[in-house]
């Protein structure tokens, strides 16, 4: 028979209840305000695991050093980007940053410890940071960046639908290589030689040279390759290179490359050389002039593409895209310096000049 008080007034009026139901009622209360007490104590607990599941890990593989301001800016804008989508570095997310630098046994070592951290995504850097990632995991996602070639470098399986565990962002087409080339006979008319910087270590270095090379015969123009491997090496190709008359350089993009532009730039600046570089950093660091894709925006851009992958979507579905806009940035300072007067179709054009 269900529990129930029983009826009747007191002298007053009030409910008449005997003491073993007044024992008993007591006895159910304070049983229900230590089940209830208990609940509550237990909220922050859960609080808190609940927390910890919404918890995301992210690796970043960048190749460069620690202290690059330009690796810095790159985490800077893929932290904004996860930002703007909901994730809060510290609360729901959280960011493992690596900078092995241009060595390939650093970043080859420093990819197989970030693997091992068993991260949610790796956000990769160019094709120095991928090899050595899909080396280590066939099954962490990966995101990359500036990378030329992905299908070619054997990254994806095709741009729509790279089929494996990495996806990304190309830095540029091959066909970009003749445009730089155009772009040097344009504010270089004299120029017949020109000196291409590569790294003949990556599929993209000697691809890049080929794509500048097709078109250099209509335009008159013979190419050398320099091979990137260290500073002193650089040097003494592009001295021994600018002992030519008319005489001009391109810069390729590596890992390489944007570890030595410092070099690179103070050589050309040296030699007098009149040179396009790959993108706007270049020019920031006193390169004369620079055509290509914003590879911050491609920051912006991979934290979505993480965005997706956290909540459930797979790389294999996610296709590869290349760059929808190239910028053109002039330095004009570089270019009195070199005893270059600016085309007016090319001011035209220009994104972006630094005076």
């Amino acid at each position: 028979m269900p529990w129930a008080l029983p009826t009747g007034l007191d002298e007053t009026g009030a409910p008449l209840i005997p003491k073993r139901f007044r024992i008993e009622f007591l006895a159910r209360r304070r049983e229900f305000i230590t089940l209830l007490g208990g609940a509550v104590a237990a909220w922050p607990l859960a609080a808190r695991a609940q927390q910890r599941e919404r918890m995301r890990r992210i690796g970043v593989l960048m190749t460069l050093a620690a202290g690059d301001p330009l690796g810095q800016a790159r985490v800077a804008t893929f932290a904004q980007g996860l930002q703007q989508l909901g994730w809060t570095i510290g609360r729901n997310v959280q960011l493992d940053v690596r900078w092995p630098g241009a060595e390939a046994d650093d970043a080859r070592r420093t990819a197989a410890e970030l693997v091992a951290g068993a991260p949610d995504v790796i956000v990769a850097n160019g094709n120095a940071a991928v090899a050595p990632l899909l080396q280590a995991t066939r099954s962490v996602p990966i995101v990359f960046t500036i990378v030329p070639d992905p299908v070619g470098a054997g990254f994806v399986d095709s741009l729509q639908r790279p089929g494996g565990n990495a996806t990304g962002f190309m830095g540029f087409e091959y066909n970009l290589g003749a445009k730089w080339l155009e772009l040097l006979k344009e504010i270089a008319p004299a120029v017949t030689r020109v000196a291409v910087l590569r790294d003949p270590a990556l599929a993209s270095g000697p691809a890049q040279f080929a794509a500048i090379q097709t078109a250099a015969p209509s335009l008159g123009v013979e190419l050398t390759p320099v091979n990137v491997r260290d500073a002193g090496g650089i040097e003494r190709d592009l001295s021994a290179f600018a002992r030519s008359p008319d005489r001009g350089m391109i810069v390729t993009g590596s890992a390489l490359t944007v570890h030595f532009r410092d070099v690179i730039v103070a050589l050309a600046a040296r030699h007098k050389l009149p040179a396009v570089y790959i993108t706007r950093f270049w020019v920031n660091a006193g390169g004369l002039i620079s055509y290509g894709a914003d590879f911050l925006d491609q920051y912006r851009h991979a934290a979505g593409y993480v965005d997706r992958i956290l909540k459930g979507e797979k790389p294999a579905d996610l296709p590869v895209q290349a760059p929808t806009k190239y910028e053109l940035v002039i330095n004009l300072k570089t270019a009195k310096a070199l005893g270059i007067e600016m085309p007016a179709s090319v001011l035209a054009r220009a994104d972006e000049v630094i005076e």
